[in-house]
């Protein structure tokens, strides 16, 4: 159903179906997290710092890359609905691929070529999201009023920061209950059912229906780009942030490498690293919604930044194995904060006439945060995680010139 205009009851009726998806993408979140379940999964197949880095780059760059592939292409329809349920369900199907590839495995008992499969769902899996990225962040800005959305954006995190927290709770017992890979296989099976049932959420939304500013082609497209970007002080600050600080969600991965390589962690520490990280996101997902009208994006930025370098420092100085959970609850607190504080900005300064391209050109703001993990991986596998952590202090170091800079008014 497509609506000509935005209303007090579209926006509600819109406000509740995205809240449905977001409590059942919670639910199926941690059964295919992406900080403590794959990497630990990519280890167990054989994988060394390299893959860790690869498939951080894929999951958190590449996604946000190919953004800038897909928006020339989705800018120009009006109705994006059918574009975001497609590209969902093309996600479930990955997840369900990769159960039943991990069940296969475990049948034949032959695990040579399990890793490049994996990488190849996974990979399919990120690039549909970034096309479901950007037909989410269209309808999401246009179809619900704009003083009603930073109560979604803190409800939304508070409810499914609970629903996280239960299935982190149902992911630890799955991982201990069965042997790899049917443990992997199992987890990908129920994340698959879950985000199913959360695509039927976007079904209900009433999108409305807005004024487009057209890409005829590939090189008008680049010429907005630059234009955008030349012009829009806001838009350049915002890119230099997240090119910086978004390499603090690259870090866990290599946390989870680093105590499977020191401390010989096992399933069920993986299990406890995920239940402590889902905890602090419950917790800053609480106090974002309680604050909500206190709380500024840009202070968000700052705790995001001091909390990314307090993690290294420590570990460097008086890091022991008791300490690694700590590091994974304060991971939590860093992905909620950041997360809620761009897609905030980014509605802050996009319209519904260029929405589709902002989001797009964040996509591909993100150098730095694509590039860094495979670095970090060969860094890893040269030099060690003393000259890792040294490159990622100083990258986060910077972001803290990049944050007072920014003109963020919310």
């Amino acid at each position: 159903m497509t609506n000509t205009q935005l209303t007090e009851s579209t926006s509600k009726n819109n406000f509740y179906a995205f809240l449905w998806h977001g409590v059942f993408l919670a639910l199926a979140q941690n059964f295919m997290d992406v900080d403590t379940i794959v990497p630990s999964m990519i280890i167990d197949a054989g994988g060394n710092s390299f893959h860790i880095g690869l498939l951080t780059a894929i999951i958190l760059g590449g996604t946000s890359l190919m953004q800038i592939v897909f928006s020339p292409y989705l800018n120009n329809k009006r109705k994006k609905k059918g574009y975001l349920v497609g590209a969902i369900l093309l996600r479930v199907a990955a997840l369900f691929g990769l159960g039943v590839m991990l069940y296969f495995f475990s049948q034949d008992g032959t695990f040579g070529s399990a890793l490049t499969i994996i990488f190849v769902l996974i990979t399919i899996f990120s690039l549909s999201g970034a096309f479901a990225a950007i037909s989410y962040t269209d309808i999401l800005g246009k179809s619900m009023l704009a003083d009603k959305r930073k109560s979604f954006f803190s409800l939304r995190q508070a409810i499914m920061s609970i629903g996280v927290f239960v299935s982190a709770l149902l992911a630890a017992k799955v991982l201990n209950s069965y042997s790899y890979p049917n443990n992997y296989g199992t987890l990908f099976m129920i994340a698959g059912a879950a985000l199913g049932i959360a695509t039927l959420g976007f079904l209900k939304i009433k999108e409305v229906n807005t004024d487009i500013t057209k890409i005829e082609n590939v090189k008008k497209f680049l010429i907005t780009l630059k234009n955008e970007i030349g012009s829009n002080a806001k838009l350049k600050g915002y890119l230099l942030v997240v090119n910086t600080l978004g390499i603090s969600l690259s870090l866990l991965p290599f946390l989870m490498l680093y105590s499977k390589q020191f401390y010989a962690t096992g399933n069920s520490e993986v299990g406890y690293y995920l239940i402590f990280k889902v905890a602090a996101g419950v917790i800053a997902g609480l106090m974002i919604y309680y604050f909500t009208k206190r709380v500024r994006y840009k202070n968000m930025l700052y705790s995001v930044a001091i909390m990314a370098l307090a993690i290294p420092v420590v570990l460097l100085t008086i890091g022991t194995q008791s300490m690694i959970v700590a590091y994974f609850f304060v991971g939590g607190l860093i992905y909620t904060f950041y997360k809620v504080a761009v897609e905030g900005i980014l509605l802050e300064l996009s319209t519904n006439e260029n929405r589709a391209i902002y989001a797009g050109i964040s996509g591909a703001g993100n150098i730095i945060p694509i590039l860094f993990p495979i670095a970090g991986g060969w860094l890893i596998s040269a030099y060690g995680f003393t000259v890792f952590f040294g490159v990622f202090l100083l990258i986060v170091s910077v972001s803290l010139y990049f944050i007072w800079q920014l003109d963020c008014e919310k």
